[in-house]
């Protein structure tokens, strides 16, 4: 009875407000709400629906002493529907006010959503700007496999170091990096690598302390009250994880590479003799890639390392790679560069996509031994078919464990099939089409996408198209087949 009666009176509101709406609206509803998620097939809340983000504006002032980060994002974006509400993915942090088209907005948040409330419906087409403002201390966030990512502090530098460090220890820093929905812990936008955007980045710190993100340094202004501002730029799209900002004691160096990219290197003081050799032919190895996978895609390159044991691996931010330690072995250093034009430059539209990333990345490895006189890719594969760790020391790993077009969950999206198993697929089709062809199709698959995203199934498309050949073979039984091919 009860609640039958509470039937009719929330039917009789619900009728009350599409009246007003209808009237307020001259007889139409202008909108409903974004999703709130996109169902990845790994991270079903990762990003948002009915808006496309087309710049972020990120002002981060950032107190390593008590580690306290005070913020406003502004983001411009686009609607793709009739909008009454969007979300944003953030996590932890207060949220201490929202506006949307200059107007206050009503918030709330539910675990890692904030749902906006326009005070008026946003339409469908509408480029809007939303702030912002948050604060408090970032969080890290443990990954599916056990790895961290989020906002996570780093140690480095003498004792007494730069204002801000604590008294009598050694300078605090720290890092931001996102891999795969980590850049939610230090800032809110549409998290997602299939919406991708520029940014403004900009860091306010103690002096002392470097501030380094992607892109290109605008300008590093001292604000007069013991803190520096450094205003960074990045006028290519890049996706969410890729963005990253460090702050720390870091020593900078800066040069060109042959073809005129500007190169701006942070190192950690106690990392900068161990990497010195690996970063010197940091400039070669990009003329090198330039050379096999065609022009570089962005203005700017470069490396950050941190202190050792900051990170449990390597990451490819965005222009500017991080690197937990001094990265001593060369392979990983073009591995991560070789991710600028593969994930960075072409990133995937799904985390299911992940082998495009890796198992380029994998292959460029290969190719960089081949083209110095080393193993050759050929004899990498056989390696691997084989177990021989002489060639490679991965190469008795479980490559083989699965698809890697098809990762069983989220916790292998960066497993050993979508890394070797995946730069096998890339020799394959070497194999089944010949050098000038598989070579033709690597240059052609970064240019055609440029700055843009692709799934598995536009690569296979593109990759008969391109070279002419029926690889069906080698999708069905080294890209999609179970168990370990022969």
């Amino acid at each position: 009875m009860e609640q039958r009666a509470f039937s009719r009176l929330a039917v009789s509101a619900a009728a009350a407000l599409l009246a007003v709406t209808t009237a307020c609206t001259g007889g139409t509803v202008q909108g409903r709400p974004g999703a709130a998620g996109l169902r990845d097939p790994y991270f079903p809340k990762a990003g948002n629906g009915g808006y496309q983000v087309d710049h972020y504006a990120l002002d981060l002032d950032y107190d390593p002493a008590d580690g306290q980060l005070q913020a406003t994002a502004v983001i411009t974006a686009r609607a793709e529907q009739g909008l009454s509400s969007f979300n944003l993915d953030l996590s932890g942090l207060k949220v201490e006010g929202v506006s949307v088209q200059g107007e206050p907005a009503r918030h709330n948040r539910t675990g890692n959503e904030l749902t906006v409330r326009p005070a008026e419906d946003l339409k469908k087409g509408e480029v809007f700007r939303v702030e912002v403002d948050y604060g408090g201390k970032p969080m890290t966030i443990a990954d599916r496999d056990g790895a961290k990512e989020g906002w996570i502090l780093t140690e480095g530098g003498p004792a007494g170091g730069p204002s801000g460090s604590p008294s009598g220890g050694p300078s605090r820093g720290a890092v931001g990096v996102g891999e795969p929905v980590g850049s939610m812990a230090w800032f809110p936008g549409n998290h997602h690598p299939s919406d991708k955007a520029t940014y403004d980045i900009t860091l306010t710190v103690p002096n002392g302390y470097e501030a380094v993100s992607n892109g290109e340094l605008r300008s590093r202004t001292d604000t007069g009250d013991g803190r520096t501002e450094f205003a960074w730029h990045s006028p290519e799209p890049m996706a969410s994880y890729l963005a990253t900002a460090v702050v720390g004691p870091y020593k900078v160096t800066t040069g060109k590479t042959a073809s005129g990219v500007p190169v701006y290197n942070a190192v950690a003081p106690g990392e900068a003799a161990a990497s010195a050799g690996a970063l010197a032919r940091l400039p070669e190895m990009m003329e090198w890639a330039g050379d096999r996978f065609g022009p570089y895609p962005f203005t700017t390159t470069g490396a950050i390392v941190l202190p050792q044991g900051s990170l449990t691996y390597a990451l490819e931010t965005q222009t500017r790679p991080v690197f937990s330690g001094a990265p001593v072995e060369e392979d990983l250093v073009v591995h991560e560069l070789a991710h600028q034009w593969f994930g960075n430059s072409v990133s995937p539209k799904s985390w299911k996509d992940m082998w495009l990333n890796e198992g380029f990345a994998t292959y460029a490895e290969w190719l960089w031994s081949e083209d110095r006189g080393g193993h050759t890719a050929e004899e990498y594969f056989q390696a691997f078919l084989t177990g021989d760790t002489d060639v490679d020391e991965e190469a008795d790993s479980d490559w083989g464990g699965f698809p890697p077009a098809a990762p069983p969950g989220a916790e292998y999206i960066s497993g050993y099939p979508v890394y070797y198993r995946g730069a096998m697929v890339l020799h394959r089709i070497r194999q089944e089409v010949g050098d000038a062809a598989f070579f033709a199709l690597v240059r052609g698959w970064a240019a055609d996408h440029r700055h843009g995203n692709a799934s598995t199934a536009d690569f296979t498309a593109y990759a008969q198209e391109e070279t002419g050949h029926d690889l069906k073979k080698v999708w069905d039984v080294w890209l999609y087949g179970k168990g370990r091919p022969h």
